[in-house]
């Protein structure tokens, strides 16, 4: 893609149509940006300008164009709150195209008209399954508009839409994705259970070199909208740095990240992937993350298994 005009017109309206989503009005509980992703987590969740792995299918679909000709994904994550809830993912991605499903506690969201968590053993009814299929195109050489589909199911199934967009420009990427663009809402045994629509928007920066260290990715990221979970009201910034080592063989990532609410409850985050098995351009990582800190909405841990070629 040529530097044209057009192009750079593209991508500034669609960060433009972000913002005015910051007007819409309040609703009733939504999953954060941070309750998917081993690597994004590790970073703290600064990923939306990164997502160069399957996970773009969650963090921003445009992302897929940036990564490798295939990756594929098993993930499995321990929130700190609620107890005793899991987070369980699968996702495989092309450069244009990519299939998902992830499934959250809907007990880690707020709902109205709940009158309290739901038990542990309703863990797994009360369960937000989101199954996602990933197509992009990209405007030249420089832009990547992308959206997922998505059937969310929580009791009865709702169709609903994920828009991002991904512009680069030597080391430096830019990033928007908006998720839940058509709000949907569900009946559950605690009451009613609306997805906010969300906003974010990331900046990054990639060097490559073929010495000791092979990679190394600083990235930002901002929430534009406000994200109701049972830890209170939540807009996140967060900043992050990865470093991938000795032939892409080792990975380590440091992150943190800010409530902009009321209480700034920090959180710190780090993670590492270890290459586990290798063959002919194909790499197979286990990758693993913690966060801690003061933000009950991000406390917690993951393990997941990654391919790529």
């Amino acid at each position: 893609m040529s530097t044209t005009c057009p192009s750079h017109k593209t991508f500034f309206s669609v960060v433009s149509v972000s913002f005015v989503l910051m007007a819409a009005p309040r609703i009733a509980g939504a999953q954060t940006f941070e309750s998917i992703g081993i690597r994004a987590q590790g970073m703290g969740g600064a990923y939306v300008a990164v997502a160069n792995d399957a996970t773009a299918t969650w963090w921003n679909p445009a992302g897929l164009a940036t990564g490798a000709y295939f990756n594929a994904l098993v993930e499995y994550g321990h929130p700190r709150t609620p107890p005793d809830t899991s987070i369980k993912g699968i996702a495989f991605g092309f450069p244009a195209l990519g299939l998902s499903y992830y499934r959250l506690p809907i007990n880690q969201m707020r709902v109205a008209g709940s009158t309290g968590t739901a038990p542990a053993s309703r863990e797994e009814q009360g369960g937000l399954s989101v199954y996602g299929a990933t197509s992009g195109q990209s405007l030249g050489n420089h832009l990547v508009l992308a959206s997922t589909l998505k059937l969310v199911r929580a009791g009865d199934t709702h169709a609903d839409l994920d828009a991002g967009a991904m512009a680069r420009f030597g080391i430096a990427r830019l990033g928007v994705v908006v998720k839940n663009i058509r709000k949907p809402s569900f009946d559950t045994e605690d009451g009613v259970l609306e997805l906010k629509r969300q906003a974010r928007v990331g900046a990054a920066l990639l060097a490559r070199s073929p010495g000791l260290i092979n990679e190394m990715t600083l990235a930002f990221d901002g929430d534009i909208t406000t994200v109701e979970t049972k830890a209170g009201d939540v807009r996140h910034v967060a900043g992050g740095l990865d470093v991938l080592m000795f032939g892409k063989k080792l990975g380590l990532r440091v992150g943190a990240s800010a409530n902009t609410i009321g209480e700034r409850r920090p959180a710190l985050s780090g993670g590492a992937s270890v290459m586990v098995a290798a063959g002919a351009a194909v790499g197979s990582y286990l990758d693993a993350q913690y966060t801690g800190g003061s933000d009950e909405s991000k406390r917690g841990w993951g393990v997941g298994l990654r391919v790529t070629f």
